[in-house]
């Protein structure tokens, strides 16, 4: 299991800047010990920039941390993660200096991880709009959607700079989602989002001067995990889990948002694995794509090197889908090895899932 210990190198620098579960390592501590304590939430695993946007199903970016030291990729290595989601394993890989490419076909999350991973860059650009676009927020109403109501955006879509608007325009959706799902005043909202999601790129900053993290490069692409657009054998390991969307609707989820970027629910929902068709034609759909994408990952990831995909078994219609045994069966035709199956407790689905596995296989 992920619980089990063992320490597989004599290099006790490389270990205390990459370890995931420990404190300290030969007396010192840890780099992910000092990194947590850069932490703008009360959650210990949302340090730095992981916390910005509520998004059922994330990542632990501890678990995330240990399994890219488990698939053995350095320091340059390429990660990629075809389901990007909230951005979780590209903002660690980026963390621990390892390039990585992030792919999603939802722009919010396209939008969401750009900005959890390139606001660092343009902290002082930030900085210095801040007050500006704060001060036009005082003059803005509660509700977003009255049409009168449209300082703000005017404000975020006037700014020049695409990784400062995206930071402004973040801010913007985590408090529509404040508004609708939990009744919040938008107005104070936003400021307050502005200033904890500051602080928490200013956190990240610290970090890199103070605990002398070497960022690694970040590429994150709005595209279709059936058809990835990298070369062949290019890839130096995946961390990936296929979205739950049989049982869990992601676009309904994160309608606020995808309404308030103007786009149409009902067209975008077509694009997204596991919500097209209905009754049992949504089942081999999803199937269907499910493989297609397992192909793209064999394809572009380079041999000898790992795979691994998060899945479990959800319920659609009182039925069980048996996702596990399908993607291992499937993975295995394709000329996968199945390294390691590990059993993970879901916290925070139960009503959909209880529990998902951690595949990793070996091309």
């Amino acid at each position: 299991s992920m619980r089990k210990f063992e320490l597989v190198s004599g290099d006790m620098e490389l270990l205390r800047k990459r370890v995931a579960y420990f404190k300290s390592i030969d007396g010192q501590t840890s780099d992910y010990e000092k990194l947590v304590q850069f932490n703008q939430t009360t959650s210990i695993n949302q340090y730095l920039t992981h916390w910005m946007y509520p998004y059922k199903g994330k990542f632990h970016p501890q678990m995330i941390r240990a399994l890219l030291n488990f698939i053995k990729v350095n320091e340059g290595d390429l990660v990629l993660d075809p389901f990007m989601g909230s951005g979780t394993t590209i903002l660690e890989s980026q963390i621990l200096g390892l390039n990585s490419v992030g792919i999603d076909v939802s722009p919010v999350c396209v939008l969401v991880s750009k900005v959890k991973t390139e606001s660092v860059a343009v902290l002082d650009k930030i900085k210095e709009i801040k007050d500006e676009i704060l001060k036009q927020n005082e003059t803005n109403l509660t509700n977003f959607e009255n049409p009168e109501n449209k300082g703000i955006r005017a404000s975020v879509e006037g700014i020049k700079d695409e990784k400062v608007r995206n930071f402004f325009l973040v801010a913007e959706l985590i408090s529509h989602s404040d508004e609708s799902r939990r009744g919040r005043d938008f107005h104070k909202s936003f400021s307050n989002n502005v200033e904890k999601m500051l602080k928490s790129v200013e956190d990240f900053d610290k970090a890199i001067k103070e605990v002398g993290l070497k960022p690694g490069k970040v590429r994150i692409e709005k595209g279709d995990s059936r058809d990835i657009k990298l070369k062949d054998n290019s890839i130096d390991g995946i961390i990936t889990s296929p979205p739950y969307s049989i049982a869990l609707d992601y676009v309904k989820n994160d309608a606020h948002a995808l309404e308030a970027l103007g786009f149409d629910t009902k067209i975008i929902r077509e694009e997204f694995i596991g919500v097209r068709g209905t009754n049992s034609n949504r089942i081999v759909l999803y199937n269907q794509d499910i493989m297609k994408s397992i192909d793209e990952m064999f394809r572009v990831l380079k041999p000898g090197k790992f795979c691994v995909i998060i899945i479990g078994d959800a319920s659609y219609l009182g039925e069980r889908i048996k996702t596990v045994d399908f993607t291992l069966q499937y993975a295995k035709k394709l000329g996968f090895k199945l390294i390691k199956n590990i059993d993970k407790i879901i916290y925070g689905l139960y009503n959909v899932m209880q529990k998902e596995n951690i595949l990793i296989f070996q091309k």
